[in-house]
């Protein structure tokens, strides 16, 4: 009684399909599978040699302009 066979599992999806609807399901589908891509992505960016941050210009409200540069954390 601890397991599932493959009727309970096609039954509980039904459920699911009745109670969310196709087209949501298909939705949340595309949205982790997009988050997924995402994350992937992130990940091999990250870990490629001879990344360096880009400069970031940001806006004061006063219209004033500064230049930030990222660095990374050295351990000393």
């Amino acid at each position: 009684m601890g397991s599932f066979s493959i009727w309970h599992w096609l039954i509980v999806l039904v459920i699911i399909a009745l109670v969310f609807g196709t087209k949501k399901l298909r939705n949340i589908g595309e949205d982790l599978g997009g988050a997924v891509r995402g994350f992937k992505k992130g990940m091999s960016e990250g870990t490629q040699e001879g990344a360096k941050p880009e400069a970031v210009t940001q806006r004061r409200a006063n219209d004033e302009t500064i230049d930030v540069q990222a660095k990374e954390k050295t351990d000393a």
